[in-house]
């Protein structure tokens, strides 16, 4: 009598067909055309870079929800000069109406050292006395490169130098900048340089990494106390690498400009707020440190032929920040996740309420200012 042969097992019977179904999509792939296969692969790739990308946004955004979120403007007594404006006014205002409590100062050594050898601290000393007075916080930029137009601000003797001569002043002046200001009350940051390796915009000439390197070690040196801050080249992607390492990054935020190269007309960046959440994220992940905008645009970014503070020119103004776009650009850089935000354009602000009789972009950054 012959055995009879055992029943093959359910699962396996079907194992051939599950198999098949399995492959037969990379199968078909394979069979399509070449243009096909690029297209597919280039879709591919994209979602999975923008799904990354976005989910390392939503656990920056998660790891920070808690935090406080400290609101602040960047405010240059020349440029208040240049609206017309007196700068202790201003200031005063800024702090008493707006309601701000955090800073960022500059340190111009065209200004403070205009003879060599000889420090003129009088204008600095007085913003530091208003900010310690309404116990407001204040982060010094230091350096060669620091906020707004020719972005290097040495003085006219220093330019006539070779670098062999005006570096070692540089640093001297430098020390007897943080040596100053140091132990105020009011000091929370040093910011070194204001976008280094910015070589397209600006009138700079040197680029050395050492030197930014040596700067950022001096400083460190003569305030171990206090972090420092270093500010990106630009508001596109990229992770900061090499020397100098900073305690925590800076990055401009702009969002509509005038583009003289391309377009020749308005241009809005399309990057949505998760963007920059993705940068801080990555960032922190990489680096292991944390990501502020020290440079939110708050004004207008105009074509040739205009004036910031032409009251002739205020409808070409409006066509890259007014009111409205000011409420929604705080609320963009709120929901990028950072919590540290410094505007950039208080004086413009001033200038349209007390010139030009109109407070609608004042109100706007004192509702923020409130609110957040």
């Amino acid at each position: 009598m012959t055995k009879s042969k055992k029943p093959k097992s359910r699962i396996l019977k079907h194992v051939p067909n599950v198999v098949e179904k399995l492959f037969t999509p990379i199968t078909k792939f394979w069979r399509i055309g070449f243009w096909q296969k690029l297209a597919i692969s280039i879709v591919t790739l994209v979602m999975l870079v923008v799904g990354s990308a976005y989910g390392i946004s939503y656990w920056f955004l998660l790891k920070h929800r808690h935090e406080s979120l400290s609101l602040g403007v960047t405010y240059i007594p020349n440029y208040a000069k240049f609206f017309g404006l007196d700068p202790k006014e201003t200031m005063q205002a800024i702090i008493d109406d707006l309601g701000v409590r955090r800073f960022r100062l500059v340190s111009y050594w065209k200004d403070i050292e205009k003879v060599p050898g000889t420090y003129d601290f009088s204008e600095l000393d007085w913003q530091f006395a208003i900010a310690e007075k309404a116990n407001a916080k204040v982060s010094l930029s230091l350096g060669l490169r620091q906020p707004r137009w020719p972005e290097c601000h040495e003085p006219l003797w220093a330019k006539q130098l070779p670098k062999s001569q005006w570096y070692p002043k540089l640093k001297e002046f430098m020390t007897a900048t943080v040596e100053r200001y140091k132990n105020s009350t009011s000091l929370i940051s040093y910011q070194v340089e204001n976008e280094f390796f910015m070589t397209i915009f600006g009138e700079c000439t040197d680029f050395d990494r050492q030197r930014f390197i040596e700067e950022t070690e001096l400083v460190r040196k003569l305030d171990p106390t206090k972090p420092i801050v270093i500010t990106r080249s630009n508001n596109w992607g990229g992770i900061p690498l090499g020397e100098p390492t900073p305690d925590l990054y800076g990055v401009a935020v702009y969002k509509r400009v005038f583009d003289y190269s391309v377009f020749h007309r308005y241009f809005e960046y399309p990057y949505p707020p998760w963007f920059y959440g993705f940068l801080g994220g990555l960032g922190e992940i990489v680096k292991g440190k944390p990501l502020m905008i020290h440079e939110l645009q708050a004004e207008p970014w105009m074509p040739n032929g205009y004036q910031i503070n032409d009251l002739h020119d205020i409808e070409e103004q409006n066509k890259s920040m007014n009111a409205d776009r000011l409420k929604k650009r705080f609320q963009y850089a709120k929901d990028t996740g950072m919590r540290t935000i410094d505007a950039w354009g208080v004086e413009w602000w001033y200038w349209r309420k007390v010139k030009a009789n109109d407070n609608s972009l004042w109100n706007a950054a004192k509702e923020a200012f409130k609110n957040y």
